[in-house]
């Protein structure tokens, strides 16, 4: 006699569907909020959702693509940072907070918005800490890093400039910055940020 039939999924791994999908991103996120993105393998996040990683690959080219998903932010940060990345070291600042502004401005910026209100609750806070530190800080890090070690500090002042904006500009709303002009708030915060960026900080 034969057994029974197979059916081919193994058994204890979850087979492909929008459900399975929707959790792979759940689970993505706890992941990378708990353990960064550097940290965190898709293997890992395979594992911890009970799926084979070639299916999450089938929903997700790579670990990028995925850490993209999860974090819920609608444009890709490689774009965004070209342009950041081709200005002059001692323009960085400036160019940094021109384009983030742009941003928000921009048509995608009630999508921004969404995703950082959600990033202010629960687990997303280590989520959207891993986007701003591993994500987009640490392609500019390797350019500032004099002396050498202190480009951690730098960009986490940048940060905290820039979060800083974001909220009282697009969340709070806070006035007059709320609805000062792009160019006078460059103006003014894009050179607190290029001496974060490559300012004596013993001073």
């Amino acid at each position: 006699m034969t057994g029974p039939a197979t059916t081919g999924t193994r058994s204890g791994r979850r087979p492909g569907s929008p459900a399975t999908r929707d959790h792979i991103l759940a689970v993505a996120r706890s992941r990378f909020a708990e353990q960064g993105f550097d940290q965190t393998s898709v293997r890992s996040i395979a594992a911890a959702a009970e799926v084979d990683p070639s299916l999450v690959h089938h929903y997700f080219r790579s670990k990028r693509e995925l850490f993209l998903a999860a974090v819920a932010i609608p444009v890709d940060p490689e774009v965004v940072l070209a342009t950041v990345l081709d200005a002059p070291t001692d323009e960085l600042g400036e160019r940094l907070l021109r384009v983030v502004l742009s941003l928000w401005d921009s048509p995608q910026g009630e999508a921004l918005l969404a995703a950082f209100r959600t990033a202010l609750t629960g687990e997303s806070v280590g989520l959207i800490r891993t986007f701003i530190t591993e994500v987009v800080l640490s392609q500019i890090a390797g350019r500032v890093d004099q002396p050498p070690g202190s480009a951690p500090l730098r960009t986490g002042m940048v940060a905290t400039q820039m979060s800083g904006i974001v909220l009282s500009r697009y969340l709070l709303r806070i006035d007059p910055i709320a609805t000062l002009p792009a160019d006078r708030l460059v103006a003014l915060a894009g050179p607190v940020l290029q001496h974060y960026l490559t300012g004596d900080l013993d001073g």
